[in-house]
């Protein structure tokens, strides 16, 4: 156990994050997403559902702040303006923990060309139907702070 690390957060989740560079994305992913096919590194939270585990990562890691986009979901179907229960949760979630960063809808290929390029990809066991996540991780400047 660590201070102040959420003990949802594994070594190996600890050790991805922490060889992230900025502009890197990391890719959350529900249970039926192909994400062994897609990962060029593929981390296990079996038995964790995508929300906490999003929180847990927004509280140890930056969002990057240089571009306009930086969070990004999937979307049902081809319907960028739908939110299901889980991208509500997915945007109060990121709303709280990078607050003046959207969450950016991407459909089908794009999304699944983004999480292909990810630094990571966390296959979690989130049993609701589009539930995946994008971040991108951002700097933590000269004296620990992060710009919001």
């Amino acid at each position: 156990m660590l201070i102040g690390i959420p003990p949802i957060l594994s070594p190996e989740m600890l050790f991805t994050l922490r060889s992230m560079g900025h502009g890197d994305e990391i890719a959350l992913v529900d249970a039926n997403y192909p994400a062994l096919e897609h990962a060029r590194r593929l981390v296990r939270a079996d038995g964790h559902g995508l929300v906490p585990l999003l929180d847990a990562i927004l509280q140890v890691t930056p969002v990057d702040d240089f571009v306009p986009q930086a969070l990004f979901r999937a979307t049902v179907g081809r319907n960028p303006d739908l939110l299901d229960p889980v991208h509500e949760d997915i945007v109060a979630v990121c709303a709280r923990r990078a607050p003046g960063i959207a969450v950016t809808p991407l459909v089908g290929d794009a999304f699944y060309g983004r999480v292909k390029a990810a630094h990571a990809v966390v296959a979690t066991s989130e049993a609701r139907l589009y539930g995946n996540v994008i971040v991108r991780k951002g700097v933590i400047h000269p004296g620990g702070a992060v710009r919001q």
